[in-house]
């Protein structure tokens, strides 16, 4: 490997005779089935820890048991990806979360377990959504052409929006209200439609085997010195290590906040995630005229914004029923800016790493960025315990209002020309 990580040749992705869009929808479809049951559990396991406590922390622990993975497994994960196919990890992903779900509802319908179980659910939920995730996020360059990207990573962005807020999150809403079994069994079926979807995706989701297999230590390795040595994906990693912590301590915080002080109920708190969907499906429309209009570089900008005042708002308004449309409104513009970070951050990837080195160099980046997940979650639920939701809320908008001087340094212009420049398409 070259000594300067930028000078190594992009991804080719896929030759093209692939089913022009067979493999597009397909993925779409999965996105969409698998994110609506994440966002269930997203509602309904924060919702049915509530049962047993109303405390902050203990309720913000359920966030830090699906997130801590990334920070403990991610890496080792990442090699696995650049070893086998990409599909069958996906595949296996989605009935590990089944059949963790399954063992979540027969100890809610005998009423045996208690937090200690959702915990344990939540954490293997957790490593399944590490798999997922490195997998799908690789298997891209293989599945479409090139000159596809950037449409179908939208696609697929406005899909998870749509799927987990916009649908998933009332959906979630619903089915908790007419009760946990049923929330458990509807979520395990949709990651069986997901599994069963993957099976008719057409094309090799293999990497290219090495010359000679090395240790995973060395792999591992290569994945972060790859990421550590590109000024512009090391940067951004930086930048998104931040605003994941925030959207994090949202995520942590939100249910108890809105059945508490604000005094919602279990639908009108899944509606409230709505406009989080709502704003990402609206970003998926713009993020193409928003590019062509002032570039990706501001088109990123504003979801820094949209992060500020999404963990801001609840820090400055008060605690009743009315300011949930406010914060559902921030929530929207947030829902704009993440569209807009996510589709471009994701085509800088695909243009930028190597196909063969995609599983590690995610697993790098997710474990910078999404490692402050747990960290984030568990700091905000103590922050809110000792000192009030103000407080905890505040904290972090002031974290990602910094943010705006060391964006405007260090992701500059001449940074994303590589992504734009002509691409090498494979003979």
């Amino acid at each position: 490997m070259s000594a300067n990580p930028s000078t190594v040749p992009r991804s080719a992705g896929a030759a093209e005779p692939l089913p022009p869009r067979r493999n597009e929808w397909l993925l779409v479809a999965f996105t969409g089935t698998t994110n609506t049951a994440d966002a269930v559990m997203r509602v309904a396991l924060p919702l049915l820890v509530t049962r047993f406590t109303t405390s902050p922390a203990l309720v913000a622990a359920v966030s830090i048991m699906l997130s801590l993975p990334w920070l403990v497994t991610a890496l080792h994960i990442g090699v696995l990806v650049d070893r086998r196919n990409r599909r069958s990890l996906m595949a296996g992903a989605e009935f590990a979360r089944m059949v963790a779900i399954g063992a979540l509802a027969l100890a809610v319908v005998f009423d045996i377990g208690g937090l200690p179980v959702i915990y344990a659910v939540a954490l293997v939920l957790g490593v399944a959504e590490v798999v997922a995730q490195l997998s799908a996020a690789s298997i891209i360059p293989a599945a479409v052409p090139r000159s596809r990207w950037q449409t179908v990573n939208a696609r697929l962005t406005g899909t998870e929006y749509v799927s987990f807020s916009f649908v998933g999150a009332p959906i979630g809403g619903f089915l908790v209200a007419a009760g946990f079994a049923v929330a458990l069994g509807a979520t395990g079926a949709a990651y069986l439609i997901g599994a069963l979807l993957l099976t008719m995706l057409v094309g090799n989701f293999t990497p290219a085997p090495a010359k000679e297999r090395r240790p995973a230590r060395a792999e591992i390795k290569e994945g972060l010195s790859f990421l550590l040595g590109h000024p512009l994906l090391r940067s951004m990693a930086l930048l998104i290590t931040v605003m994941a912590g925030c959207w994090a301590a949202w995520y942590a915080l939100i249910p108890v906040y809105a059945i508490g002080p604000l005094h919602l109920t279990a639908q009108q708190y899944g509606f409230l995630l709505t406009c989080l969907g709502a704003g990402g499906v609206l970003g998926t429309v713009l993020v193409g005229p928003v590019n062509r209009l002032i570039g990706r570089r501001w088109a990123m900008f504003v979801d820094i914004i949209g992060t500020a005042l999404m963990v801001g708002i609840p820090a400055v308004l008060p605690s009743t029923p009315g300011s949930a449309w406010v914060i559902g409104a921030a929530a929207f513009a947030a829902g704009i800016g993440g569209t807009m970070w996510t589709v471009n951050s994701r085509v800088i990837t695909q243009s930028l790493v190597p196909n063969e080195m995609l599983g590690r160099f995610n697993a790098a980046s997710r474990l910078i960025s999404w490692g402050m997940l747990p960290v984030a979650a568990a700091v905000a639920g103590g922050l809110a315990q000792l000192f009030g939701y103000r407080i905890a809320f505040g904290l972090f908008a002031v974290l990602c209002l910094l943010l705006v001087y060391l964006f405007l340094r260090v992701i500059t212009p001449g940074m994303l020309d590589e992504v734009d420049a002509p691409a090498e398409e494979p003979a």
